[in-house]
């Protein structure tokens, strides 16, 4: 199946995914090195406005998620997959969010304590989506591929993403 949101003949939705992935992630490495390094105030509100950032450009992604996720058909894995990935991304969103407001004062907080494992936490289950993500491009083919298998095996089975199963 291809993807019903597309820009010049591209599915959007993964066009978008890379901003909130490396902003939410960028603001978790400088929270990081910002705690170890005793407190760096520039670091701290760099990440402070990434995660701001981040929020925005996943839910801008999201939008276009779920317009290609209400186009694959129920009763299949690939409806399954995406249904996990979605809702996993909606987590990390509400993660970071929560972590986000937790700093929000001017200048921001540090992010020591609460809000930094859940930043942990958000970035740890991106992996995990993101995987899923993959899965339904590279071995589902939702998205990019017009004769897509749309209840190929999991990846981990080491399958060909052109087997048909049944």
């Amino acid at each position: 199946m291809e993807s019903r949101a597309k820009l010049f003949g591209h599915p959007i939705h993964p066009m978008l995914i890379p901003f909130p992935l490396g902003l939410l992630g960028m603001a978790l490495i400088f929270d990081l090195i910002a705690l170890i390094s005793d407190g760096w105030p520039s670091l701290e509100r760099a990440a402070f406005y990434m995660i701001a950032a981040g929020i925005i450009s996943g839910l801008l992604a999201a939008v276009f998620g779920a317009i290609d996720w209400a186009a694959i058909p129920s009763g299949t894995r690939a409806k399954g997959v995406a249904t996990t990935h979605g809702l996993g991304n909606v987590v990390i969103v509400v993660l970071f969010a929560v972590s986000w407001l937790m700093r929000n004062d001017d200048p921001p907080k540090d992010a020591s304590g609460l809000p930094i494992v859940l930043e942990i936490a958000g970035v740890l289950l991106a992996l995990a989506t993101g995987w899923l993500g993959g899965e339904l491009v590279d071995q589902l083919g939702v998205g990019v591929n017009p004769g897509a298998n749309l209840d190929a095996p999991n990846s981990m089975r080491g399958d060909a993403a052109g087997t048909r199963v049944g």
